[in-house]
């Protein structure tokens, strides 16, 4: 928690900075320092309230309310700072090509500039309360060779990274469940990070078992980082008694006569020194003992496990972890490059391999990247 604040605390001051200079554009020189200062209280103050609602606050209704009014405002000021660059861009170029003398068209563009921070914040309150909230589905054909009759059209729906907490309550969780089993899919997977606030964990393990005669082969979970944060102990006590087919670096055989589905699952490396290692390891404990002569479907949380399941030829590698960034512009993410696999599908060999863009949030915000439900279908090749 305290790197976690440490970055947080990094990202908010270089926000704030950044927006005391580009307020420049949009106020006159007349109320400048007051707007400045202004605006510099009002960051302190979120600033509390995001450190109290991911402590002491944290899991409450108003814990929930104070990030997501924070995060709102401060995203806000991130686009704003933007349009307030491109702004100014656009005002030195179209002087340099017009040669119109800068002082008499201060007070006209001030003017124009002051919608900057109108259109910053309602874009901010879509990705906040609109688009974060919109699951969309996507569906995807995994081809495999010589496909039998009685496995073809076998389809896998997949939920990841829900992080039931603030800003995912057990009915949003209903919700998605039965959005999911609307589907008509075979079987559910969930490739981590379900559980990430220990007091509704009992209640959560008995919603998703109801669930479980929705699908034909039940519903299947690999455990992710935010379960190891939590404690596996008080995870493993909720799901004691439930129909949930948990896979720690195990297999099961799902259907199929002459090639036989095997779903796999893998443990989260949560030791960051020896994260290769482990990854190694986990994926050969999952995937070795399977028969050749299958189709191998792999659940792991992080997508590293994407290249460590290509060596075992698996057909398909589902995870998770990156919330596809949350940000993103025709499908592309817009975050910097820190996973191999951000989100969407990638092809290693012949595995295919897909990041799930999260169900649930770090931050409640989510711009060009809405949570999904992704379905696969085994098809011929």
């Amino acid at each position: 928690m305290l790197f976690f604040l440490s970055i947080l605390f990094v990202v908010l001051t270089a926000i704030m900075i950044i927006t005391q200079k580009a307020l420049e554009v949009i106020l006159p020189d007349s109320s400048l320092s007051q707007g400045k200062r202004l605006i510099l209280y009002i960051d302190l103050l979120l600033v509390a309230g995001m450190v109290l609602g991911f402590t002491k606050l944290h899991g409450t209704v108003i814990g929930g309310v104070i990030l997501q009014t924070a995060t709102i405002i401060f995203m806000a000021q991130i686009i704003y700072d933007w349009l307030a660059l491109a702004h100014v861009i656009l005002r030195f170029f179209k002087k340099k090509l017009l040669d119109i003398p800068e002082d008499s068209q201060r007070r006209r563009l001030l003017k124009k500039a002051a919608l900057l921070p109108a259109g910053a914040l309602a874009v901010s309150a879509y990705g906040g309360l609109i688009e974060r909230n919109k699951t969309v589905v996507r569906r995807f054909d995994v081809p495999v060779d010589h496909i039998p009759d009685d496995i073809k059209g076998f389809s896998i729906a997949q939920l990841s990274d829900i992080h039931l907490g603030p800003f995912m309550g057990l009915e949003d969780l209903d919700k998605l469940l039965a959005q999911a089993s609307n589907l008509g899919c075979d079987t559910l997977v969930i490739t981590g990070d379900l559980f990430d606030d220990n007091r509704i964990n009992f209640k959560a393990a008995r919603l998703v078992d109801s669930y479980v005669d929705s699908f034909k082969y039940g519903i299947y979970y690999c455990w992710g980082n935010h379960e190891h944060m939590r404690g596996l102990p008080a995870i493993d006590i909720a799901l004691e008694g439930t129909r949930i087919k948990k896979l720690v670096n195990s297999f099961d055989m799902v259907g199929g006569r002459d090639l036989p589905i095997y779903m796999a699952g893998v443990d989260y490396p949560i030791k960051r020194d020896q994260f290769s290692f482990l990854q190694e390891k986990y994926t050969e404990l999952a995937l070795k003992d399977i028969p050749e002569k299958s189709v191998k479907i792999l659940l792991a949380h992080h997508p590293d496990f994407i290249a460590s399941a290509a060596e075992y030829k698996a057909n398909l590698v589902l995870t998770g972890h990156t919330h596809g960034g949350q940000l993103g512009f025709l499908g592309i993410p817009l975050v910097p490059p820190i996973f191999k696999y951000i989100r969407g599908i990638y092809q290693v060999g012949d595995t295919m391999g897909y990041v799930h863009s999260g169900n649930g949030s770090w931050f409640p915000f989510r711009l060009g990247c809405p949570p999904e439900i992704a379905v696969f279908t085994l098809t011929e090749k």
